[in-house]
């Protein structure tokens, strides 16, 4: 095992908790900050050695993430979400990466995104990219961003080139409840900002997100899940004003 600490934010991530922490096992800690999950989350946790519990209430992602900042013991930390795998190949890269005489102050993994296990190729997921190793004294989660949180990074940039696994999509109707949640905590963030509703906007960027995504993008070369991903991300955006909507009235 290495200087690093393993991060994850986990609220009822049952189905997940066992495969992610198997990703941590080059780690030396493992810090879990949870939003009091009510399944058997934090019972399979604590199977694992080297795992330290946070029990933290959500506000928002970005909240959620810095407190798992602030926990880890080495500055360098690989965080990563309850439906990210890291392949054999991504793994020997990290390592080979680190052991170098200079690393990078934060690096990019490019994502492989699964759509109820089949792998997506388009539908804007081909450029999907997100800091997961990284130093802890150059980086932190930019405050303000309640979802689709946002790393800064006070340093130099490397980008692995090996995929990580996103297991994004377990089945139409969760994934179709997560991107509403998103949308509705988008909204709120944007009503903070002193963001004014426009219904024009609401219905234009709403088609233009489907169009991006399923043409731009080339979501029609996924089939129906192309079309049903599209869907979602123009749901999304819609469900982003209808919660701002609802945050002025």
């Amino acid at each position: 095992m290495m200087d690093i600490s393993g991060l994850i934010i986990t609220q009822n991530e049952e189905k997940n908790i066992r495969e992610v922490l198997k990703c941590f096992d080059i780690c030396d800690e493992i810090i879990i900050v949870d939003s009091f999950s009510t399944d058997n989350t934090i019972e399979i946790a604590k199977e694992f050695p080297n795992v330290k519990v946070i029990q933290n209430k959500f506000e928002d992602f970005t909240k959620q993430r810095n407190v798992a900042l602030d926990a880890a013991k080495n500055d360098w930390v690989l965080f990563l979400d309850g439906d990210e795998r890291i392949t054999p190949e991504l793994k020997k890269e990290i390592i080979d990466e680190l052991n170098k005489p200079e690393q990078k102050d934060a690096y990019y993994f490019y994502r492989k995104f699964f759509f109820a296990n089949k792998p997506i190729n388009f539908s804007g997921t081909q450029s999907d990219k997100n800091f997961r190793l990284f130093r802890r004294s150059k980086a932190r989660y930019t405050a303000g961003k309640m979802v689709h949180e946002t790393l800064e990074v006070n340093g130099t940039i490397g980008v692995l080139k090996n995929k990580l696994l996103h297991y994004s999509v377990s089945d139409y109707e969760s994934y179709k409840q997560k991107m509403i949640h998103y949308g509705v905590l988008k909204g709120q963030e944007l009503a903070i900002k002193g963001k004014k509703y426009s219904i024009l906007a609401q219905y234009s960027k709403t088609a233009f997100k489907f169009f991006k995504a399923y043409i731009m993008r080339l979501g029609i070369l996924d089939g129906k899940e192309g079309y049903q991903l599209s869907y979602l991300q123009s749901l999304s955006v819609f469900e982003t004003y209808e919660s701002l909507k609802k945050e002025q009235n």
